[in-house]
């Protein structure tokens, strides 16, 4: 019943929120508040794997980037281990037990906040985690042409008859997730008995010598356990109870905690490394490994770092003592005022321009549009293009823009503010080229109501044919913005690209 009811839960909250869950994710580049979406998307639907999966998803398509996907990720993590501490709240009614089950259901909390407080800041400022587990999927892995494969089922399959029967027959959302709420609780009660009628019967210790016996052992039950059954859902609830009738310390089921912290992300692993995935997924999977890997290595081996998340959640567990509401408290404010506070907060800190181009094939007059949408951090002024083409509603492409000073970067290609005559070299799809300053225009004038300050005209040559190609692009200096390109041929424009509408929106 118990896996029933946590099953049931997952699958009402996916049915009410996913949805809503798509258009978050595609809200915003920001990364600190992807953090927080991620957080809240996962608490809503109850399953980082269906989250990661939902991202892996969304990168495939080209969506998202992977550097706006990583924090997500973090924040799939955190959202995650609110079931655990849902269902310590089954213990409210009895007032030790309840500390113990507080304590062991908000040990994972901690442990990913904490885990997430050292890598947030790595990936923002340098990029860590998606240039490793880029590096990772390049080096060693094998990437097909074909694509993403997303479909991981979070928990047991032999449920889903009688789930998607209850779906149907209860299309509300919010009835059915309250029915499994209920049917949770009831399942926690019952379980709790079971365990003491079995307490009864045999000795505790032989139950506690077998899962827990030493760290290695504990570790590895809680990573076969979770990554056999996909999800730490269960498992980290599983020892709510167990420590909540003193079977075992918080800190004998710290190992099986942590493994099974690793174990949901086997599946991920096991899934990119055998199909025919993108390099986009494998980089997601491995980046959802990698945050799990290095939290264990930096809490665990050292017992000064060990004990911190262990203190938090007695600490949060003695708090119960004295105010029962404190655990439904530290839910709503850590998995829902907060996040949702905090988007609020960082919603105007994204610019979003909305461009339209026109493509003009001077040599047959052949004439086609395309749309680019321009999401671009205001502190950090990192972003991305969205590309659409033919009124399409999903992206062609996806290029990472950022602009610094000087310096414009439009997918790894370079662009320098430079003084007239300045030229540097790079390179592209098409070949290696060389890039000069050719003038500074004070204004641009494209059309009847366009117009853009500072711009910059620079002259583009292929090194493989330097006399007869070339490429003169207007950029401009105030807007991560190419406003046109005139390609040439022997000096005959042979193609013309140019800006025609512009919108903040």
């Amino acid at each position: 019943m118990f896996v029933f009811a946590l099953d049931l839960m997952i699958s009402s909250l996916q049915n009410l929120g996913s949805t809503a869950a798509e258009a978050i994710l595609l809200a915003t580049s920001n990364p600190f508040t992807a953090l927080f979406i991620g957080l809240l998307i996962t608490a809503m639907i109850q399953s980082s794997s269906t989250a990661t999966s939902l991202v892996v998803a969304l990168v495939a398509s080209g969506s998202i980037t992977i550097d706006s996907a990583i924090p997500i990720i973090m924040g799939a993590n955190i959202g995650t281990t609110i079931t655990s501490t849902i269902v310590s709240l089954g213990f409210i009614n009895k007032k030790k037990e309840f500390r113990r089950a507080v304590a062991a259901g908000t040990y994972h909390d901690f442990f990913n906040i904490l885990t997430v407080s050292i890598l947030f800041p790595l990936e923002y400022y340098n990029g860590f985690l998606s240039n490793l587990s880029g590096w990772i999927t390049e080096n060693f892995f094998t990437i097909s042409k074909g694509g993403a494969s997303a479909n991981f089922s979070p928990l047991w399959s032999g449920f889903s008859p009688i789930i998607d029967f209850l779906v149907k027959i209860i299309p509300s959302g919010f009835l059915l997730a309250l029915f499994s709420f209920g049917l949770l609780f009831l399942s926690i009660l019952l379980f709790r008995k079971l365990i003491s009628g079995l307490l009864m019967a045999s000795s505790p210790e032989k139950f506690s010598r077998f899962f827990f016996k030493n760290t290695l052992k504990s570790f590895f039950w809680g990573l076969v356990t979770t990554a056999a059954i996909r999800s730490s859902t269960i498992t980290t609830s599983v020892v709510v109870p167990i420590v909540a009738q003193k079977i075992i310390t918080l800190r004998k089921a710290v190992p099986f905690i942590l493994g099974a912290n690793m174990g949901t992300t086997v599946t991920a692993i096991i899934a990119a490394a055998l199909s025919a995935n993108t390099a986009s997924a494998i980089t997601i999977a491995m980046a959802h490994f990698l945050f799990n890997l290095i939290g264990v290595l930096v809490f665990y081996p050292l017992p000064i770092l060990r004990n911190i998340p262990v203190a938090m959640a007695n600490g949060l567990g003695r708090l119960t003592i004295r105010y029962r509401l404190a655990g439904f408290v530290y839910i709503l404010v850590v998995f829902f005022f907060i996040p949702f506070s905090l988007i609020y907060l960082n919603k105007d800190s994204t610019e979003v321009l909305e461009l339209t181009y026109k493509k003009t094939n001077v040599i047959t007059g052949e004439e086609s549009s395309y749309r680019i949408v321009s999401k671009q951090q205001k502190r950090s002024q990192s972003g991305e293009w969205l590309i659409y083409r033919r009124n399409k509603i999903d992206p062609d492409e996806i290029f990472p823009v950022y602009k610094k000073n000087t310096v414009l970067f439009i997918n790894k290609e370079m662009i320098l503010f430079n003084e007239p005559g300045f030229c540097w070299d790079g390179e592209n799809k098409e070949g290696k080229y060389q890039l000069c300053v050719k003038e500074v225009l004070p204004k641009l004038t494209l059309g009847e109501t366009l117009s853009f300050d500072s711009v910059y005209v620079y002259t583009q040559r292929y090194y493989h044919h330097p006399d007869s190609a070339s490429s003169t692009v207007y950029v401009s200096a105030l807007y991560p913005v190419v406003l046109q390109t005139i390609r040439q041929e022997k000096n005959v424009v042979i193609e013309t690209r140019k800006i025609t509408s512009f919108n903040r929106k």
